[in-house]
């Protein structure tokens, strides 16, 4: 019975610390907005007022500081604010940036078959990055583009 109940307080006991320990990553780290519609705001507090709404699920953006259920982000057009951390999602996502069409390609190569071609502001569900290029998911379709193409991909 005795172990019984210290294991079941050991389980207790990590369970209970996960949320300490997400706390606890360590910035910078890339995540994605994941509602609709999330406020960022210019402290880390409902008290403090809306700089600027983003209506854009799935954005990628820059984890720069952790503090309290808050997070200080950067955005892709280089904004800063916090957002309330239940509102980020861990799920990588990248925005094409740059100039004109990027290709999107069916192996990671400029040599390989065109599959589609993604406009500026595009944004997709990130993949694997090997050689300089990326996999990225656009609504179900799927190629690869240059890793400097894509903000969101790489090390933050």
């Amino acid at each position: 019975m005795f172990r019984l109940l210290l294991a079941s307080l050991a389980i207790a006991q990590i369970l209970l610390s996960a949320p300490a320990y997400a706390q606890q990553r360590e910035t910078p780290y890339w995540a994605s907005i994941r509602a609709d519609v999330v406020n960022m705001r210019v402290g880390p507090s409902h008290d403090y007022k809306i700089d600027w709404v983003y209506k854009r699920k799935a954005l990628p953006v820059k984890v720069i500081r952790v503090m309290e259920g808050w997070r200080l982000i950067r955005d892709p057009d280089g904004a800063q604010g916090w957002i309330v951390a239940r509102l980020l999602s861990p799920e990588r996502t990248a925005i094409v940036i740059g100039k004109g069409l990027a290709p999107m390609r069916e192996e990671p190569q400029a040599s390989s078959e065109l599959k589609w071609n993604a406009q500026p502001g595009v944004v997709g569900a990130l993949g694997k990055c090997e050689s300089g290029w990326c996999a990225l998911n656009v609504e179900g379709r799927e190629g690869w583009i240059e890793a400097e193409r894509l903000w969101g991909a790489g090390e933050p």
